[in-house]
């Protein structure tokens, strides 16, 4: 439930059947080809040669070569092109930049693909925006240190044996008793002055539903018993204006110091010598780091597809079975640092304003038009894993695994700062999505915002530390918002480390009426308990148009609920429970309404208006889900669907 102030700030499913390896995806309907040409296959292989002809026997080296020769025939194209990479890790020194001219033509596609795709004999590939860190040998200033030369690297994650490794922080709040000013703090203890490289502090802010950063200027004495800590300037302005004077005293760790290096397996990033940096690490046992593989990201966007308008999409293009892996995001680092609310964070404005942004995804997809990805695995990465934005329609994303990202996993529609646009007919299906929010806690496994006839099925959220599926704006976008589905999905493990979120999450106008609004179905939300408030279905703000049937929720804080912003006349309403299963949790601080749910009361909420239960099943200890046959299919049948269990790592 959030205060005014944070508030302010802050369908019938059709089983897609598994297309074979051997066969393309489905062409658009409207083409018709009695007599196909035998596809067009290029090859690339880490030991290739980029001045071969991309056959098997003699392939490419680099993707940007085999997408050069794509280029070179797409427009001539009588059958789908294939392009086959061999098994191993393509380091790209550049983003791979997809555009209009890399769409399939006359209704074939373009396919990029680990060779031997859908078979047992398929082969792993790796596209990496990393780059190995090598050269490592003892700090003699620091005893149980590494040190390793790394030129001009700027990058926040480093990847060591497969592992992210978190940077050296001092795993407890700033020391002392601290005063805010309009520069920073002031505090009673004389800790922070022997803190070596104090401008590489970075200040971590957690609340109930965001997290934030702000960099450290400058630490002094201005007495014998006091210190004063300079924050870095706009952060300063824009995190005090988020969170409130009074919240910024309550920080929650500080980062980035030499003096921080005391727990194995982290790391520190000396920056003192411009373009002769240093990297500092601290093995964990059994680490040696004359053999133990450590990867940097250095580029901030390892796959951009980008369509030349909303008129010219990039288009019938298809990645399956690749893992993209090792991009950074820079931004925090910057003097307005980060923050942060959800998956936004705040920039200065004109004429005083803030301005929220989003965090990019590593891979994005914009101006886009039926795009198909499926297979591939979205890992250590510094950002949000998948963007789809600015007019992406049609886009498939089905079978993929999103795990060990900075942010969140998949963002789709009109995301901050934009205001309009239209982004129809994506489908989120059959994803496993978990432990993300890695770095930037506040984020959702999947955030759909102000989209049309989305679909957001089968897909398993789960251990995360906010939200699991958030669907709607951050602030209202009227109009924008309709037909959207979230069905059979398998939420748990939610709220980990922020509350105020749940495991599907609805807020904002969800279409005219109930026919155009929300479908709400089939999933299981389970097994999150907090402490203070998450909701397993929470319709929170001005939802209005939501049919919520059919789920089974239970062992959350509140089972479902909800904040009714009657201050501002955006209250929830026009709700339809049918058919659920839920355990109706209330937790203690909040009195029960005649009707099922938690809905806080004024001053920070209201009535919720236009609310129908018919025909939900109370769940309790001595009738819990298990005694209930439609109960057990809902939940057994919740989450990814038997085709793509094995290959995202389920049972």
């Amino acid at each position: 439930m959030r205060t005014a102030r944070g508030r302010a700030v802050a369908a019938a499913l059709v089983m897609a059947a598994a297309v074979p390896a051997s066969t393309a995806a489905v062409p658009a309907p409207h083409h018709h080809r009695h007599h196909p040409s035998p596809p067009t296959r290029l090859y690339v292989a880490p030991w290739g040669d980029d001045h071969g002809p991309g056959t098997f026997d003699r392939p490419f080296a680099t993707p940007a070569r085999a997408q050069r020769a794509v280029r070179a025939v797409a427009p001539r194209m009588t059958s789908d092109i294939t392009v086959n990479l061999r098994g191993g890790t393509y380091r790209l020194t550049s983003p791979l930049r997809l555009t209009t001219a890399d769409s399939g033509r006359h209704g074939h596609r373009v396919v990029y693909q680990a060779y031997g795709y859908g078979t047992a004999h398929q082969e792993p590939v790796t596209l990496s925006g990393g780059r190995p860190v090598t050269g490592w040998r003892p700090d003699p200033a620091r005893p149980g240190v590494w040190r390793a030369d790394v030129g001009g690297l700027e990058t926040r994650q480093l990847y060591v044996d497969g592992h992210r490794a978190p940077r050296a922080s001092l795993g407890a709040a700033l020391p002392g008793k601290l005063t805010v000013t309009a520069t920073g703090y002031t505090t009673t203890s004389r800790i922070p002055r022997s803190w070596h490289r104090p401008a590489d502090l970075e200040v971590v802010y957690r609340y109930d539903y965001v997290e934030g950063r702000c960099g450290v200027k400058a630490v002094s004495a201005s007495a014998p018993t006091r210190t004063t800590i300079t924050m870095d300037q706009p952060c300063w302005r824009l995190a005090r204006a988020l969170y409130g004077a009074d919240a910024v005293t309550r920080t929650h760790d500080v980062e980035n110091a030499p003096d921080f290096l005391t727990r194995a397996g982290t790391w520190y990033l000396d920056r003192s010598r411009p373009g002769h940096h240093t990297l500092l690490y601290r093995p964990r046992a059994g680490e040696d780091m004359t053999r133990t593989e450590a990867v940097a990201p250095t580029l901030r966007t390892l796959l951009a597809g980008t369509g030349a308008s909303a008129s010219r999409p990039l288009h019938d293009l298809t990645l399956r079975g690749l893992t993209l892996a090792h991009a950074t995001w820079l931004a925090p680092n910057e003097p307005a640092g980060f923050a942060a609310a959800w998956s936004m964070y705040m920039r200065p404005g004109r004429g005083g304003d803030i301005t929220a942004l989003t965090v990019p995804g590593n891979v994005t997809f914009r101006h886009t038009d039926r795009i198909t990805l499926t297979g591939n695995r979205f890992v250590h990465l510094g950002a949000q894993g998948l963007t789809l934005t600015a007019g992406t329609s049609r886009t498939t994303v089905t079978g993929n695994v999103f795990t060990d990202i900075s942010d969140g996993g998949i963002s789709l529609g009109v995301l901050p700062p934009a205001t309009r646009g239209t982004n129809t007919g994506n489908r989120i299906t059959d994803n496993r999505i978990h432990h993300v929010g890695a770095e930037y806690r506040a984020a959702s496994g999947i955030w759909n915002s102000a989209t049309q006839d989305t679909l957001i099925a089968h897909n398993q959220v789960d251990h995360v530390p906010y939200t699991g599926i958030l669907s709607g704006p951050s602030e209202d976008l009227r109009g924008l918002t309709r037909r959207n589905r979230i069905i059979g999905n398998r939420v748990f493990a939610t709220n980990r480390l922020l509350a105020d979120g749940g495991g599907i999450y609805l807020r904002g106008d969800q279409g005219p009426g109930y026919a155009d609004g929300a479908l709400v179905a089939r999933n299981a939300v389970t097994d999150s308990p907090g402490t203070v408030w998450n909701v397993g279905i929470y319709t929170d703000d001005s939802s209005n148009h939501i049919t919520v049937r059919d789920n089974v929720v239970h062992d959350y804080v509140a089972s479902i609920g909800g904040c009714s912003e009657n201050w501002g006349n955006r209250p929830v309403r026009n709700i339809r429970y049918t058919g659920n299963y839920w355990d109706d949790k209330v937790p203690a601080w909040l009195a029960r309404r005649p009707y099922p749910g938690a809905w806080p009361p004024a001053p920070d909420c209201g009535d919720p208006h236009h609310l129908h239960f018919t025909s939900n099943t109370l769940l309790t200890p001595t009738t819990p889900c298990t005694t209930h046959p439609t109960c057990t299919t809902i939940t057994s049948t919740a989450g990814p669907r038997p085709p793509y269990r094995r290959v995202l790592g389920l049972r």
